[in-house]
């Protein structure tokens, strides 16, 4: 992949201010040392027409970003509800050893997997398995034709004693998702992972993480302060503008990467001008360090574990954990 990293930018336009409303903690934070700005790049997932906007590892290497693998943004009108029961824009294809995220924000979602899941789901809604031993999943089709279908689809590394595990999966509808107004002005988030306050995003990744959607309309500000275990944090603008520390400039494409280490420096503000709103995710980790092997969807720690896996795509034998039926036929699920 390339990457591009650019320097920080003086914003020069003032900022409303107004009293924070989020707990002392967060507004009192010491502001972590901003490392770096790096840039989302475009990248055809599929082999074919298609984009995304991939924040990392196109915008930051993978070891900086650890535990988080990838995170592609997309958004474009749906071609149509898929017209079978069996039929999926992004058809069957294996994961293993990582957790896949789909957090969408617009349009419907729709997933089916070789657990036997077959769900929709409406939106700002989320779905995720942790892949561990293989999955086999397919997804798309349930949107309207026209109608913006808007998300994320996001890989997280699993620990290597992990990888092997059974699969699990969940689906969050949008009451799942806690929602909380923050800061000042129009400032609000969605708990996607780990702890905020009292409340506890709804994914249950296997590597301490807190991933959090913020949206700020016009003359808004949001403080917010990472745990103090964390060491891996970033922050990825998907729409709009606004600024950092109320200094540095951030627009659409920006990943905002910062020094985690400091245990009494664990904070950040967002903010916008009264012309302004912002779209932004923070994804906040704990870095395994750990050895990877990636290809393609199949994130293991040797390229052994690799190896054995493509042996058992050719025998028919992955993903080693399925329901006894063909999950790939919805009328073959016992009734």
């Amino acid at each position: 992949c390339a990457f591009s990293f650019q320097p920080p930018t003086l914003r020069k336009e003032p900022l409303a201010s107004a009293q924070c409303t989020l707990p002392n903690e967060m507004a009192a934070a010491a502001a972590m040392r901003l490392i770096r700005i790096g840039k989302a790049g475009i990248t055809r997932p599929f082999g074919d027409e298609r984009t995304v906007t991939q924040a990392f590892p196109a915008g930051v290497k993978t070891d900086e970003a650890d535990p988080f693998l990838m995170c592609d943004f997309f958004n474009a009108p749906s071609s149509g509800v898929a017209a079978h029961e069996d039929e999926f824009p992004v058809n069957w294809h294996p994961h293993q050893g990582q957790t896949v995220v789909t957090y969408l924000k617009m349009g419907i979602g729709r997933h089916a997997d070789s657990l036997g899941n077959r769900e929709t789901f409406a939106t700002p809604g989320m779905q995720w398995m942790n892949c561990g031993s293989g999955v086999e999943h397919a997804e798309g089709g349930g949107t309207p034709k026209g109608t913006p279908g808007e998300g994320f689809q996001i890989w997280i590394n699993m620990p290597a004693k992990n990888k092997m595990d059974d699969p699990s999966y969940g689906t969050e509808s949008p009451e799942s998702i806690p929602q909380l107004d923050i800061g000042s002005g129009s400032a609000k988030v969605r708990v996607l992972a780990g702890p905020l306050g009292d409340r506890v995003g709804p994914l249950k990744a296997l590597v301490p993480i807190q991933m959090i959607d913020f949206e700020l309309g016009a003359s808004s500000s949001a403080p917010h302060a990472i745990p103090t275990e964390l060491d891996t944090c970033m922050v990825y603008v998907y729409k709009g503008s606004g600024a950092l520390q109320d200094a540095v400039a951030l627009k659409e494409g920006d990943i905002a990467v910062f020094d985690a280490s400091e245990e009494s420096k664990r904070g950040f503000t967002l903010s916008t001008g009264p012309n302004e709103s912002l779209g932004a995710v923070l994804f906040a980790g704990k870095k395994l360090k750990e050895p990877i092997t990636w290809h393609g969807p199949l994130v293991m720690s040797t390229k052994q574990q690799i190896e054995d896996t493509f042996a058992k795509l050719r025998q028919g034998s992955f993903p080693p954990v399925r329901v006894s039926w063909d999950y790939k036929r919805l009328a073959s699920k016992p009734k």
